[in-house]
C-alpha cells in the first residue's frame, strides 16, 4: 500500500488538510497518509516490510507478521488479522519460487568476472537466507591493460558504492591484494562484520563456478550483439568495390525531383543505412525554384535548391555527412548538385583521384542505362548488371522516386480538392482546407453526403452542408428516392 504520489507530506500539511485522498485510496491501493488516515509509524513500518521483502528476508518478515496476526486475533481485530494472513500466504508463494542453494540462513553475494580482449562481464549472484533472490551483471570495457584482480576489485567497489545492502559474506574467485582495505570499508558501512570467502572445493566453489559461467554467457551475448551491429550487407561491400570507395558506404542519401509540367514540384530525400531504409530520416521538400529564366520547368534549379537547403543545414547544425550521395538523374543533375556543394565549401571526389582528402563521395545515377556519373567526368562509368551493388543503387533510387511521387500526388490532390470546393459560392479557402483535412478527398466527401449526411453536417455546420448538398446535388451526387 505504498503511495504513488510525490506530495511533500509534513505534520503541518496533514493537520491543515492541504491534500485530499486520490483514486488509489478508494480502490484500496493506498491507506491515505496524505490525510493522516495512516500514522507515520505504521506507514514507515510497511516500508520496512517492503525493504525486507526486496532484500530476500522473507523468513524473518513472515515471523514478524505471524506475531502481529496472533496479537490482532487475541484482541478480536479479525479484519486486520485476515489481511495479515493473506499477506503471509502471498509471501509464502513468492518465497517458494526462489531457489534454495544453501542450508545456512545467511546473506551472501557471489562475484565473478569473465574477460576477453577489451571487453568483460561482471556477475553478482545475491543469496538471502539461503535462497537466490536475483542476479546483476555489468558489461565492462577498456580492459586490455587491466589484470583480473584489478577488474574484480573495481567491480566490487563500484557495486557496493551504489547499493545500501551489504551481506554477511562475499564470495570471490581469487584473493585480492587490497582485500583488508575493502573489508574495513565495507564493515564500516555495514556497522557489522563482513567475511570474504575464496572457496576452492565443495558446493561453495561450485556456486562461484556457476556465477562465472553465467558471466561467460552474458559476455558471449555481448559479442554477438556487437557482431550484429558491425555486420555489413554484401551489397554495401559490393558498392564500395564498384565505386572504388576508400570506405564502406554505410549511410547513403538519395535525392529525386517530381512534378507534372512544372506544377507542384517536390523533392525527396531517402536514407539507407547498411543497405536498409531508415524511414525515420526520410525528408520531403516543397521546391520554389521550379522555373528558369525562360519560364519553363527546370529540374537542375530544383536540384540545386534541395541540395543547398539540406547541406546548409548539415553545416550549420554540424550533422554527420553521408558516406555516399546519390542524385537521381544524369550528368546535368549531378553537376547542379556539385556546384551547390562547392559553393558551400564542400569538396566532392572525382573517381580519378587517388586520395579523397576528406572529400564527399557523390554520384549521379542515369535512368536509361543505369550508368553512374562522377563529378568532373564527361563519360559515365558502368557497373556490371549482375552486381549486388548496382541492385542496391537501383533499390535506393526507386525508393526515392516512390517517396517523391507520393508527396507530389498528395500536394496535387489537396490543391485540386481545395480548388474544386472554393468554386462553391460561400466556401472559402479556409473552409475548404478544413473539409480536406477531415474527409481526405472530394470523392470521400461526395460519398458521405450520400451515405452519411449527418456526419458531414455535424462537422461543417448546417449552412455549409446545404451549400455542399446543393452543389453536388446538381452534379447528380444526391439522388432523391
Amino acid at each position: 500500500m505504498i503511495r504513488s504520489c510525490n506530495l511533500n507530506l509534513t505534520e503541518e500539511s496533514i493537520a491543515n488538510h492541504k491534500f485530499k485522498v486520490c483514486l488509489d485510496y478508494h480502490i484500496n491501493k493506498c491507506e491515505g497518509p496524505c490525510e493522516g488516515l495512516v500514522s507515520r509509524l505504521e506507514y514507515n513500518d510497511m516500508i520496512n516490510q517492503v525493504a525486507k521483502m526486496l532484500n530476500g528476508k522473507t523468513n524473518s518478515l513472515i515471523k514478524d507478521l505471524n506475531v502481529r496476526m496472533d496479537e490482532y486475533s487475541k484482541n478480536m481485530m479479525f479484519e486486520k488479522a485476515a489481511k495479515l494472513r493473506d499477506k503471509i500466504d502471498a509471501i509464502n508463494v513468492y518465497s517458494s519460487r526462489q531457489k534454495m542453494v544453501d542450508e545456512e540462513i545467511i546473506d551472501r553475494d557471489i562475484f565473478a568476472v569473465e574477460k576477453e580482449d577489451n571487453d568483460g562481464c561482471g556477475m553478482i549472484l545475491k543469496i538471502r537466507d539461503g535462497k537466490v533472490i536475483g542476479k546483476s551483471h555489468f558489461y565492462l570495457n577498456n580492459l586490455l591493460e587491466k589484470n583480473d584482480d584489478e577488474i574484480l576489485e573495481n567491480l566490487l567497489t563500484n557495486y557496493y558504492t551504489k547499493t545500501d545492502f551489504i551481506p554477511d559474506e562475499i564470495y570471490l574467485e581469487s584473493e585480492l591484494e587490497n582485500l583488508p582495505v575493502l573489508k574495513e570499508w565495507l564493515e564500516k558501512r555495514k556497522n557489522d562484520k563482513v567475511n570474504f570467502v575464496i572457496p576452492k572445493i565443495g558446493e561453495k566453489a561450485k556456486l562461484v563456478a556457476m556465477v562465472k559461467a553465467n558471466a561467460r554467457l552474458m559476455l558471449e551475448d555481448l559479442k554477438l550483439a556487437k557482431l550484429k551491429r558491425e555486420f555489413v550487407a554484401p551489397s554495401v561491400d559490393a558498392l564500395k568495390r564498384d565505386l572504388k570507395m576508400d570506405k564502406l558506404p554505410r549511410r547513403i542519401e538519395c535525392y529525386d525531383i517530381s512534378h507534372i509540367q512544372g506544377t507542384d514540384t517536390v523533392a525527396s530525400l531517402v536514407v539507407f543505412h547498411d543497405g536498409k531504409p531508415r524511414k525515420t530520416e526520410y525528408r520531403k521538400f516543397k521546391i520554389n525554384s521550379v522555373l528558369n529564366e525562360t519560364g519553363t520547368p527546370d529540374d537542375f534549379l530544383s536540384m540545386r535548391e534541395v541540395i543547398y537547403r539540406r547541406y546548409k543545414r548539415v553545416l550549420e547544425e554540424k550533422l554527420n555527412f553521408p558516406d555516399l550521395i546519390v542524385i537521381d538523374g544524369g550528368k546535368g543533375q549531378l553537376s547542379s548538385a556539385v556546384k551547390v556543394l562547392t559553393d558551400l565549401g564542400i569538396k566532392t571526389r572525382n573517381l580519378k583521384e587517388d586520395v579523397q582528402n576528406n572529400s564527399l563521395n557523390i554520384i549521379g545515377l542515369a535512368k536509361r542505362l543505369e550508368e553512374v556519373y562522377f563529378p568532373g567526368d564527361s563519360d559515365p562509368q558502368t557497373i556490371p548488371k549482375t552486381s549486388s551493388g548496382l541492385k542496391l543503387l537501383q533499390k535506393i533510387r526507386d525508393e526515392a522516386h516512390r517517396f517523391a511521387i507520393e508527396f507530389h500526388r498528395s500536394l496535387r490532390d489537396k490543391r485540386t480538392f481545395a480548388t474544386e470546393l472554393t468554386e462553391i459560392a460561400g466556401i472559402g479557402e479556409k473552409t475548404a482546407k478544413k473539409l480536406l483535412k477531415e474527409f481526405g478527398s472530394v470523392e470521400n466527401l461526395k460519398e458521405l453526403i450520400l451515405t452519411n449526411p449527418e456526419k458531414v453536417e455535424e462537422f461543417s455546420g448546417k449552412k455549409v452542408f446545404e451549400k455542399l448538398k446543393e452543389f453536388f446535388g446538381e452534379n447528380d451526387v444526391i439522388k432523391d428516392d
